[in-house]
């Protein structure tokens, strides 16, 4: 969890300003700020996104400089705060989620983050378009050949540490370590390069949920200032590189987010979790009867947790001469006699933690002796394809073969992933209102050539909310010298009005 992440780290007496009050703009402002920041997305033509603990908030995750983050209670000598979640059961947000919408449409080019806590991967980001600068709990990776491992488990070592386990890379033995940063640990110089090379080219960089006070982190939006682009920051706190912005937005940054992507006309994808599991099966003559063992491992080594699972059943429903067996504990491991080889069914019911959104998943592992790749292509094989998950509306609990590997350590191993979460998503019924923008909003979907993600859940505002949007944009104040526009812009709104009222009477 990222308390303990924050025990793990050595002593640092200054940690930037701690507890400093939470600022909440006004609604109005909010309205017009969010429209202002969706006009420069939409002008922007290379777009980036500046991520800090702020987003995790509403995930569950507890901050670290706001009036109840893990650090200010710490240095008043308080009980620290209560996860919501573990950290491994911890799913992307709203705005994680908006993210991997905006990067799959074309529109974000690039994501630099200060967490640590995995999920802008685990959301479905590439990690060609994310640059973690200070780590993540959940990767580590080869020193010698530079293979980097995504772990479903949080790593046990901060410091760049060696976590005891080896690379798999085959000719290479090089033992792995973790890759998150201490306080006095320098940045990984390529994840540095990457963020540094985008700041540089980026016309607008957007600050989300963070105070800006860890360096040489909080620097890197201020190149982007320098090379002539504009700065957003959005944040719950005043920042030291608030004189630097062009707009400054006091408010959560998931309600930013949910209106930036509704004037956009853009979908935000659920989020889908899939764990992996391994089926191993061996066997051997003994005294003219085959002996088998069937086990359930980690695809991440022998030791690795399976912490989706709390036990499992195993049931052979073609062979009642086989008793069944209850798995409550590692090693799953289930061995039998038989007098020949013969192909069978087992049935899997494995029965799933307090984190995942199904109590049970059923896996039916067909078990052959002989022939077994025959036997296994019968199965539906990945790899994975996330977003034609989305599309599907999958629920929880589906089941994707993903590989049937040859050998393993304990014999022929089938690798599973297994649907345990689908949360979120919101799908924009229509085009954005006329009023909201200056012009239409109109990009191209995924224009770096991958496949435009679909929404699962539908949340549209109705006519009503859309309306008293656009009472609120009438009343607003004039800029200086703006007269003559603002009235253009009212009567623009006012024969906008009655048609909206319309429609949520017909809606209604």
């Amino acid at each position: 969890m990222a308390l303990g992440y924050a025990e793990k780290l050595s002593f640092k007496a200054d940690v930037g300003k701690l507890g400093m009050p939470e600022l909440f703009d006004p609604a109005q402002d909010v309205d017009r700020k969010i429209a202002q920041l969706a006009q420069l997305i939409q002008e922007s033509k290379h777009l980036v996104a500046f991520t800090g603990a702020g987003i995790s908030t509403s995930c569950g995750i507890p901050d670290f400089r706001g009036p109840k983050g893990i650090w200010t209670l710490q240095h008043e000598g308080k009980p620290l705060p209560k996860a919501d979640v573990q950290f491994h059961q911890a799913r992307p947000g709203t705005t994680h989620m908006a993210l991997v919408e905006l990067v799959c449409a074309g529109i974000l080019k690039f994501i630099i983050s200060q967490n640590i806590d995995g999920l802008h991967l685990r959301s479905g980001i590439p990690r060609d378009k994310l640059s973690e600068l200070h780590g993540n709990s959940f990767m580590e990776t080869c020193p010698s050949c530079g293979r980097e491992y995504l772990r479903d488990f949080e790593m046990e070592t901060i410091g760049i540490k060696r976590t005891g386990r080896r690379c798999s890379v085959p000719g290479c033995v090089g033992r792995l370590v973790d890759t998150i940063v201490d306080w006095e640990g320098a940045l990984p110089p390529k994840e540095l390069r990457a963020a540094e090379k985008h700041c540089k080219e980026a016309d607008l960089i957007v600050c989300l949920g963070t105070s800006l006070q860890i360096t040489p982190a909080c620097n890197l939006p201020l190149k982007t200032v320098r090379a002539g682009g504009k700065l957003v920051i959005v944040n719950l706190q005043a920042t030291p590189k608030d004189k630097k912005a062009t707009l400054v937005i006091h408010a959560r940054v998931d309600q930013v987010i949910l209106g930036v992507m509704r004037l956009l006309n853009r979908n935000i994808p659920p989020f889908i979790r899939l764990d992996h599991l391994l089926v191993c099966c061996s066997y051997s003559w003994l005294n003219n009867c085959v002996k088998w063992t069937l086990r359930i491992e980690s695809p991440h080594g022998n030791k690795a947790p399976l912490q989706f699972i709390k036990h499992v059943e195993v049931e052979f429903p073609d062979r009642p001469d086989f008793k069944p067996a209850l798995l409550k504990e590692r090693p799953y491991v289930v061995r039998r006699k038989a007098v020949e080889l013969k192909a069978l069914d087992v049935l899997l019911k494995l029965h799933m933690s307090d984190g995942c959104m199904c109590e049970e998943v059923e896996i039916l592992h067909p078990l052959s002796f002989e022939g077994e790749a025959e036997k296994q292509k019968q199965l539906p094989q990945g790899p994975v394809d996330l977003s034609a998950l989305q599309r599907e509306k999958v629920q929880c609990g589906r089941v994707v073969l993903l590989d049937v590997r040859k050998s393993s350590e304990y014999g022929t191993a089938v690798e599973y992933a297994l649907v345990t979460c689908v949360t979120g998503g919101v799908e924009q019924q229509g085009k954005a209102e006329p009023g909201f923008l200056e012009e239409e909003v109109t990009r191209p979907p995924c224009s770096n050539g991958k496949q435009e993600i679909t929404c699962t859940t539908s949340l549209e505002a109705s006519g009503e909310e859309a309306a008293s949007l656009l009472d609120r944009e009438m009343t607003r104040p004039p800029p200086q010298n703006q007269d003559k526009k603002h009235h253009n812009r009212i009567e623009e709104l006012t024969e906008t009005k009655p048609r909206i009222r319309k429609r949520a009477r017909l809606r209604s």
